[in-house]
């Protein structure tokens, strides 16, 4: 097997805010991987936060050697062998996952989304995030989105309510909130509950800090709105110690190193009891469709990466009345993919 890569700067239409950063951009590995004759295409976003970078790409993918592997990939024992070469730097993992999965549907000529099982007509409607920012940026974004039935606000600072107020004076759409384990107090952080539940909030991402587990739970526990694990659940193995801590998870594929093991998350939180709601970074439509073709075995998707980047280098995916279109295309469904100038 063939891996090329190629660095790409994704453009924000917006500056992005969350409780303890702003940017601009992200940068982004775009990589393709040929075996056998064809070709399939994966994607690393590799927010700052998460500690990857170009460089840290770049050297995980030179010590790739993926000829052991052939078809029926065997997606566990290439996610063991990738482990093996360095721990952590789950995004670079994620694009040689979802370049494999493109490849795998391709050869057996099915949409991934039919591989995993999932049901077209069942995807979930998506959100389209806001950012922190001041009442005249939020009502700017705001106008962005008209084609979204739900909004995502990000809060953890202490301007929260005037946020949603903000929101309220425009639009009464369901709201999602991710507070970014933005609040400290769990006393005053229940209090914001109750009002955001009264103003139509239906989920809030990492309330606390993802190390205050008897916080989270704290306030699962008395909370009217399901309270979902993001920064405190990334791979798989983080799972058995969250039951009861929370309502559910947020599986993002950058995270769960791809696909594969996001469905494995999905399913273990099922079994859990547990509600999911699968994420994204900024991402272009190669990681969005990825994770499209596990958004109907959710019960909330959050998957709006090609609309708020300004230089989306693929056909941005189908989208009516606030929901993906999946489309019986083989693999990934990609199109729009020109032939960049990838590195060898």
């Amino acid at each position: 097997m063939k891996i090329s890569y190629k660095e790409f700067e994704l453009a924000l239409k917006h500056p992005f805010s969350i409780s303890k950063f702003t940017r601009t951009s992200t940068p982004l590995m775009l990589l393709k991987i040929t075996y056998e004759g064809i070709t399939g295409y994966g994607e690393a976003s590799m927010v700052p936060y998460m500690g990857e970078s170009y460089e840290t790409a770049s050297s995980f993918l030179k010590q790739v050697d993926l000829s052991a592997f052939k078809h029926p990939f065997n997606f566990g024992e290439i996610i063991s062998y990738l482990d093996s070469i360095a721990p952590g730097q789950p995004a670079i993992k994620a694009a040689i996952d979802i370049a494999l999965n493109d490849i795998q549907g391709k050869i057996l000529n099915k949409p991934c989304y039919e591989i995993y099982g999932a049901t077209p007509t069942q995807m979930p409607v998506t959100s389209y995030t806001v950012g922190i920012d001041t009442p005249e940026v939020i009502r700017e974004k705001l106008k962005d989105a008209s084609a979204f039935k739900v909004i995502k606000v990000k809060l953890g600072r202490d301007n929260d309510q005037e946020i949603i107020e903000t929101i309220r004076s425009m639009t009464q759409v369901p709201l999602y909130v991710d507070a970014n384990q933005g609040w400290k107090d769990r006393i005053k952080a229940i209090d914001l509950i109750y009002w955001l539940h009264n103003n139509g909030v239906v989920l809030i991402e990492q309330p606390m800090d993802k190390n205050d587990l008897a916080g989270n739970a704290w306030l699962t526990e008395r909370s009217p709105i399901p309270l979902l694990a993001d920064e405190a659940v990334q791979r798989l193995a983080d799972m058995d110690k969250l039951k009861g801590a929370y309502h559910g998870i947020n599986v993002k594929l950058m995270k769960s190193c791809g696909m594969y093991e996001g469905h494995q998350m999905i399913l273990k939180a099922r079994a859990f009891g547990m509600k999911v709601l699968i994420g994204c970074m900024s991402e272009t439509s190669c990681a969005t469709l990825a994770a499209a073709a596990l958004a109907p075995l959710c019960n909330w998707a959050d998957l709006d990466g090609p609309w708020l980047t300004k230089n989306n280098p693929f056909t941005a995916p189908a989208f009516e009345n606030g929901r993906y279109i999946l489309k019986d295309l083989p693999g990934l469904g990609l199109e729009g993919v020109n032939e960049l100038m990838w590195n060898e």
